[in-house]
């Protein structure tokens, strides 16, 4: 019998799943954007050569525990699921109940669990998953439109949370988290990937100690 995630795989190949699926995603997320548009970067869902770029200097072979924040549609869920160790496990968190549910009825995979919850919480979530700590975080949540406050806790909750080696992988729209990261990080990496509509920048936070490690 065919593993769940072979199942998957071969559901999403049919060309008619495929258009069912892309409709849905953009429906869902277009109504999100009008009713939440500030808790959304962007009308338009993130690029596959975004995707591929902020997901390139991961170590998957050794990746146990990625966490998501704000994994809407599952644009980048979707292709972590297929790098990712089958023992691994994606913890996927979101505060839109719509997106957390669209996930969990469209994502037919085990390793991924999709939690309606609070980037703040992550280290109450992290444990709920039974690991310590995670090996990488990506988030594509707009720090700029964000509560005072609040994305310094979570760029600080983000940092406790990290195993020595890993990164906070995030994706903006403007510059606004790199004063948010350096605090927390002190190593912060910055780009921009062009072929995003629109471009995008990207910032990779490392964890302190693996920069004291590699000194």
């Amino acid at each position: 019998m065919a593993s769940i995630p072979l199942r998957e795989a071969r559901r999403k190949a049919n060309p008619l799943v495929r258009g069912r699926q892309f409709l849905k995603q953009w429906t869902l997320f277009a109504r999100q954007f009008a009713k939440h548009p500030g808790m959304i970067g962007s009308i338009i869902p993130s690029s596959s050569m975004l995707v591929d770029s902020m997901l390139a200097g991961v170590d998957w072979e050794r990746t146990r525990l990625l966490v998501e924040y704000g994994p809407g549609v599952g644009t980048f869920t979707r292709p972590i699921l297929d790098h990712m160790h089958p023992d691994a496990t994606l913890l996927a968190i979101d505060l839109n109940v719509d997106f957390i549910t669209y996930l969990r009825e469209e994502v037919r995979d085990p390793r991924l669990r999709a939690v309606h919850g609070s980037a703040v919480d992550v280290r109450r979530l992290i444990a709920e998953t039974g690991h310590a700590q995670a090996d990488y975080i990506l988030s594509g949540l707009p720090f700029s439109t964000l509560p005072a406050g609040v994305g310094d806790r979570i760029c600080a909750e983000t940092e406790a949370m990290l195993r020595p080696g890993g990164a906070f992988l995030v994706y903006q729209y403007s510059a606004y988290v790199r004063r948010l990261l350096l605090p927390a990080f002190g190593h912060v990496e910055a780009g921009v990937e062009w072929k995003n509509i629109p471009p995008c920048r990207i910032f990779r936070a490392f964890k302190r100690e693996a920069i004291a490690q590699a000194a």
